[in-house]
C-alpha cells in the first residue's frame, strides 16, 4: 500500500499495545491518527498528548468530518478485540472503507526490513524488547513494533536512524493471538514457547502447534531459528526444512545458561554456546524466565555483530519491560511487583522466580484470571500454579472480549488450590484487606484491568508506618 495516497489513518481500539506502536508510527511519519478505544487510559492519554485525536464513544457522531469525507483515502486498522456487533466497526464495513487487520498493516510496514520475529506463548515482549535494546544500544540500526511499553524508551516503538546508511533490522513481537504472527517476513525468528492457550481462538492445542510451525516456515531457507528447548517439544524438527536451527535453555541445549545466582535485584549467570562464553552477566530483571529469555536475545545480538563487553553492558543496561516483573517497591516496608502473567505456565514461572529470590518470607498473591474460556480451559493448571503463593486473594474473572459462561467463575479455581490461606475478594476491598495484613512480599497478577490498582496499591505500601 502506497501511504502517500491517504490522507488519514483510523485505528479500532487505538489502546491496545500493539496497535497504538502501528499508530505511533504513523503519526511520525506525517498522517493525521484518529481512534476508537472502549475506555481512557495513560496508554491513550499519552496518545494524545503526542497528538492522535481519540473518542470513547462507539455512536457514529464520533467519527472525524476527515474520515467521513473521503473514504478512498483512509485506512481503517482494527483488531479482532473489538465486537463484531460495533457500531463503527460496522459503519467502515458497510461504506466500503479499507479495512486492514493490525497485523497485516504490520506485515505491509516490515516486509522490506530486514526482520527478527520474536513468537511465543510466553516470554515473546521481554525478549524483543531485550533484543532491541541490545542491538540499538551497541548502535545498530533498527527499529522496534512491541507488545509492551519498554523501562529504557518508555514506548513500544522504536524508530531507526532514517539518515543511516546501515541497513535497517526490525524487531518485531510475533503475536500468535488470531494467528496474526503468519502475515509477517521474518529472517531471522525465535520460539520462546509453545503451550495451549487461545483455545476460543484455535479450538485445541494441535491447531495452535500447527500455527507455529507455519509461523517456522516463513522463514527464507538460508533463516535461522533460536527455539526454547521445551517448546521444539511441541513441534516437528522435521518441518524446519534446511534452516539453522539452535535450541536454548537454562543449562541445557545448543545456547544454555550455567551457574544461575538469584538474587533480591538481579540474576547472574553465564551464557555459553558453541564457541562463545561470556561468564558473570547481570541482568536487573529478575527471574529464571528471563535468565532463558536473555539466551536468546545475546544469541540475536551475537549474530549482528554486537561483541562480548557491548552485550555485556547492553544486559546490564536493561531496565525491562511495564508490568513484566516489574518491582514496584522493595525496601523496610516491603516488596510489590507487578506482573502481566495470565497463563498457569507464566503464572508458575514468576511465583517460583519471586519465591528464590525471597525464600524466607511470606509470598501474597493477587491474581485477576483473564478471559471465561480460559479460565475454563485450564482450571486445574491455574489452580497448581497459584498454590505457589502463601497467601491467595483471587479477583473476579476480567471478561476482556468475552460475554459469561454459566458456571465459570474464579471460585472455580479455589477448592484445588492449596495454599495455606485464600480467598475470593472484590476489587473495591481489596485495599483495606492489604492495609490489614500488611504482606512481606506481594505481587499481583493478571491481563485485565489489574493494572489500574497498581498505583494505588504501590502508594499505600509506601504509606505504611
Amino acid at each position: 500500500m502506497n501511504w502517500e495516497k491517504l490522507h488519514s489513518v483510523y485505528f479500532l481500539g487505538i489502546g491496545g499495545i500493539g496497535m497504538s506502536a502501528i499508530a505511533r508510527y504513523f503519526n511520525h511519519i506525517g498522517l493525521p491518527v484518529y481512534g476508537y478505544d472502549k475506555t481512557p487510559s495513560p496508554l491513550t492519554r499519552t496518545l494524545e498528548e503526542e497528538g492522535m485525536i481519540i473518542t470513547y464513544d462507539d455512536v457514529l457522531e464520533a467519527i472525524p468530518e476527515q474520515i467521513q469525507a473521503d473514504p478512498s483515502k483512509v485506512l481503517i486498522v482494527w483488531t479482532p478485540a473489538i465486537p463484531k456487533d460495533s457500531v463503527l466497526l460496522n459503519f467502515f464495513v458497510d461504506k466500503g472503507y479499507n479495512l486492514k487487520k493490525r497485523s497485516e498493516v504490520l506485515g505491509m510496514i516490515t516486509h522490506s526490513m530486514n526482520t527478527v520475529g520474536v513468537a511465543g506463548t510466553h516470554g515473546k515482549t521481554t525478549t524483543s524488547s531485550m533484543v532491541a535494546h541490545l542491538l540499538k544500544d551497541a548502535g545498530k540500526n533498527i527499529a522496534a513494533f512491541l507488545g509492551g511499553l519498554t523501562q529504557n524508551y518508555n514506548s513500544n516503538l522504536i524508530l531507526h536512524d532514517e539518515e543511516s546508511e546501515e541497513q535497517v533490522t526490525v524487531v518485531v513481537e510475533a503475536d500468535e493471538f488470531d494467528r496474526s504472527f503468519l502475515r509477517l517476513f521474518p529472517n531471522v525468528a525465535v520460539v520462546t514457547s509453545v503451550d495451549a492457550d487461545h483455545l476460543d481462538i484455535y479450538g485445541d492445542a494441535q491447531e495452535l502447534t500447527d500455527s507455529f510451525n507455519k509461523y517456522i516456515d516463513l522463514l527464507p531457507e538460508d533463516g535461522l531459528l533460536f527455539i526454547q528447548k521445551n517448546a521444539l517439544k511441541n513441534l516437528n524438527r522435521n518441518d524446519f526444512g534446511n534452516r539453522r536451527v539452535l535450541e536454548y535453555g537454562l543449562g541445557e541445549g545448543d545456547i544454555r545458561a550455567e551457574n544461575i545466582h538469584a538474587g533480591p535485584v538481579s540474576f547472574t549467570f553465564d551464557y555459553i554456546s558453541e564457541g562463545v562464553t561470556i561468564k558473570g552477566l547481570v541482568l536487573n530483571v529478575p527471574g529464571f524466565h528471563n535468565v532463558e529469555n536473555a539466551l536468546a536475545a545475546i544469541s540475536i545480538a551475537l549474530e549482528y555483530g554486537v561483541n562480548a563487553e557491548q552485550i555485556r553492558e547492553g544486559l546490564k543496561s536493561f531496565r525491562g519491560v511495564k508490568r513484566r516483573f516489574e518491582i514496584k517497591q522493595q525496601d523496610d516496608k516491603g516488596v510489590y511487583i507487578d506482573d502481566y502473567a495470565h497463563h498457569p505456565e507464566e503464572i508458575k514461572a514468576f511465583l517460583g522466580s519471586v519465591k528464590a529470590m525471597y525464600p524466607d518470607q511470606k509470598l501474597t498473591a493477587i491474581f485477576q484470571p483473564h478471559l471465561f474460556t480460559r479460565t475454563r480451559d485450564f482450571a486445574p493448571e491455574f489452580s497448581e500454579a497459584l498454590s505457589l503463593a502463601d497467601d491467595l486473594l483471587l479477583l473476579p474473572i476480567y471478561p476482556a472480549r468475552e460475554l459469561p459462561i454459566a458456571g465459570v467463575n474464579a471460585e472455580m479455581l479455589l477448592g484445588a488450590i492449596s495454599s495455606p490461606t485464600k480467598q475470593l475478594v472484590n476489587k473495591e476491598e481489596l485495599l483495606s484487606i492489604l492495609q490489614e495484613r500488611k504482606p512481606q512480599v506481594l505481587v499481583t497478577l493478571g491481563a485485565g484491568d489489574i493494572d489500574r490498582l497498581v498505583d494505588p496499591i504501590n502508594q499505600l505500601m509506601k504509606d505504611w508506618k
